[in-house]
């Protein structure tokens, strides 16, 4: 099927309330146009680099997404026009991404990213330092940014129970702290896994390869 097609299908398929993240990392702006025409707003990206040159092509009413791990050096490409943060995981980040959005006079929504995963090689907080970041008096204090919720990343694996188990631990914390942090967004589920993801309580999915097939490494 073509990219308008999947991102048809996607809409009709995904329950209320479920934000489709389309992932465009290696694709071209010739590409993620054919999304937009059917309709898709809300793109992400994993390089910040990459993801300003296609903010720089792209129309204004594109909301991007950082969905992959945050150099604090590489912050200022992209704080004039970010909207949401999705792989928080330290306080020396969130300083440096509201130092960089007060330069620009803007609120950038975050969310921190904990490790769910049995894989070493996933970044991420443990619940314990993230409950300590978010009661933290020098959180309070930074006015450039706002935490909307958490995001995790399943292990890569064949087991659905294994998956569905992670999802669900991420759901539980979030669920202890919506209320109290006034959370609004849970990132979790990608293209192999999106559906136990919905299903375990995911608002927002981040869907590359489902909608635009395999990467482009070469």
């Amino acid at each position: 099927m073509s990219i308008s097609e999947n991102i048809k299908e996607f809409k009709t398929g995904l329950p209320d309330g479920i934000t489709l993240v389309a992932v465009t990392k290696t694709k071209p702006v010739s590409e993620i146009m054919e999304a937009y025409e059917t309709g898709q707003r809300v793109f992400g990206e994993n390089k910040i680099q990459e993801m300003e040159a296609k903010w720089r092509k792209m129309p204004e009413d594109v909301e991007w997404h950082m969905i992959g791990h945050v150099q604090r050096n590489k912050v200022k490409y992209m704080a004039e026009f970010v909207s949401v943060v999705h792989a928080v995981d330290s306080l020396k980040l969130l300083k440096e991404i509201n130092k960089q959005a007060a330069k620009h006079q803007r609120v950038i929504h975050c969310m921190l990213q904990l490790k769910i995963a049995s894989e070493e090689t996933k970044f991420g907080m443990h619940e314990e330092d993230a409950k300590a970041l978010l009661n933290s008096e020098e959180l309070k204090a930074l006015e450039n940014i706002k935490v909307v919720g958490l995001m995790g990343m399943a292990t890569f694996t064949d087991d659905e129970e294994q998956i569905r188990g992670e999802f669900q631990r991420l759901k539980n914390l979030y669920d202890s702290l919506k209320e109290r942090y006034n959370f609004s967004e849970l990132s979790m589920g990608m293209s192999g896994d999106y559906k136990i993801a919905i299903a375990e309580g995911s608002t927002m999915i981040r869907v590359g390869s489902a909608i635009f097939g395999a990467r482009n490494y070469g």
